[in-house]
């Protein structure tokens, strides 16, 4: 149903390896939202179609001793307003992450798959055995349903992150949005997109100045990675087209990358990066200087708008 789908679309989370979702409103709530869509539909067949869509009922689980930061809810709210109106003016919105990280080589790959004998694997997975390391890094379009991967070899840093995202504007974006000169990225706050590191900031500068894309960057507070579309619209059913399937060739991996589909129309496109990427790289006060960043009045650590500093102002 189009329109449960509507009511789910902001209110989702999913778990990337397994693939299961689940959402925070309830069959009550969503039966009587429909309802007032002029859709009478009971709360029993609601929590049917959930189930048809891989959501689950979950329980808590008392594992986290941290209190959550009150400022989260206000964020996510800030984050969907911004994605709807990107969206609704035309202009790209897209979601990043890193996916976790996998071993190239004759490994255990959790899942299972149909066969007549079990396919033998090594019985361990030290990382001398392996051919090496994949990083993906992942772009999914929240508005067209794509997904694009590009998969690193050596190190997940802000600058590897940055030329995935740029590498998806080149082959992609500039085309499917072309005359559109702004961008919406929505990321995690850790690891190669932390707000805090300098040289995500700088690298998207670059990528500014490159295209003349105004680039507004919201981050998503920490225990709300989730709820990051990109991973349970893409991660996921990456997770299940691969499971039970050794990844013995950055070749295979890619294979599995490009062959994601879903009955929901999403597509994905894949690529290898095999630079090689400076770790523990510091700014230089020069380079700092020429970041031209524009904080929001929303929590501006994590909301903020890197504009080009050479702009081209068309008539």
């Amino acid at each position: 149903m189009k329109v449960l789908d509507e009511l789910l679309a902001d209110a989702t989370a999913g778990d990337p390896i397994t693939g299961i979702k689940w959402t925070r409103k309830t069959v009550r709530g969503l039966s009587r939202a429909l309802k007032r869509r002029k859709i009478k539909v009971g709360r029993t067949t609601v929590g049917r179609v959930l189930r048809e869509r891989d959501y689950a009922l979950r329980s808590n689980r008392k594992r986290r001793s941290k209190q959550r930061d009150p400022r989260r809810d206000r964020q996510m709210r800030y984050i969907q307003r911004r994605r709807r109106a990107f969206q609704k003016a035309g202009f790209p919105a897209i979601s990043v992450d890193t996916k976790k990280k996998e071993l190239v080589g004759n490994f255990r790959n959790p899942g299972r798959t149909w066969r007549r004998k079990p396919v033998e694997v090594l019985a361990t997975d030290f990382p001398s055995d392996a051919e090496g390391k994949a990083i993906p890094y992942g772009v999914y379009d929240t508005a067209r349903n794509e997904g694009y991967v590009v998969v690193g070899s050596l190190h997940e840093t802000a600058e590897f992150a940055v030329r995935a995202i740029r590498t998806w504007w080149r082959v992609k974006g500039c085309h499917e949005y072309a005359g559109q000169s702004r961008l919406l990225i929505e990321a995690d706050d850790g690891g190669a997109n932390d707000s805090r590191d300098g040289l995500w900031k700088f690298a998207l500068q670059a990528m500014a100045d490159e295209f003349q894309l105004t680039i507004t960057v919201t981050h998503y507070p920490p225990g709300a990675s989730k709820w990051n579309p990109i991973e349970h619209r893409l991660f996921g059913p990456i997770s299940v087209n691969w499971a039970g399937q050794p990844l013995e060739s950055y070749e295979t991996i890619l294979k599995f990358l490009r062959t994601t589909k879903t009955e929901g129309g999403l597509r994905c496109r894949a690529r290898l990066d095999t630079r090689h990427y400076e770790t523990g790289r510091k700014l230089t006060s020069e380079e700092k200087a020429q970041i031209n960043l524009k904080p929001h009045r929303v929590f501006p650590h994590w909301n903020y708008i890197l504009e080009p500093r050479n702009a081209v102002h068309k008539k």
